[in-house]
């Protein structure tokens, strides 16, 4: 399970902003040396990124929760959403240059319709199965306030 830390900004009906800062990730990562993610989010100083959750724990603004993924589905959706659409790509290219010889028109042509094909594949597919892909919230600590005398 991949956690992350962050901080209720809003609710909304049945669900819940979180804010997180993508940085707290890569401090306990074993490949935060090579990673182009730490390096985007240096580059960004750890901007904060906002999550839409289904509001599980009856988490209220201003409370810290932790959100959890599935590595199995994080590996999921990384697939669907990259490796489809280039594998679709590539195979469109292919055959195009196979059926019309010598047309590089065609074939960059293929190509698109090859990616656009795979995203639109990857978007039903993600519709199909909405709350598979998504974090959920696994802690909540109650955020305790000041009460004035």
């Amino acid at each position: 399970m991949i956690t992350e830390s962050g901080r209720v900004v809003a609710v909304s009906g049945s669900t819940v902003w979180v804010q997180t800062i993508r940085q707290s990730a890569c401090q306990s990562c074993s490949a935060r040396s090579g990673c182009g993610q730490r390096v985007l989010a240096a580059a960004s100083g750890g901007r904060a990124n906002q999550v839409q959750v289904l509001n599980t724990l009856h988490a209220g603004v201003g409370d810290d929760v932790t959100l959890g993924i599935a590595e199995q589905a994080l590996l999921q959706a990384s697939l669907l959403v990259y490796a489809l659409p280039l594998l679709l790509m590539v195979a469109a290219s292919m055959a195009a240059s196979q059926l019309v010889p010598g047309s590089d028109g065609v074939a960059i042509l293929a190509a698109g319709l090859g990616l656009g094909a795979g995203f639109f594949v990857a978007r039903l597919w993600q519709r199909r199965m909405p709350g598979d892909y998504q974090p959920h919230l696994m802690k909540v600590n109650k955020h305790v306030r000041a009460q004035a005398l």
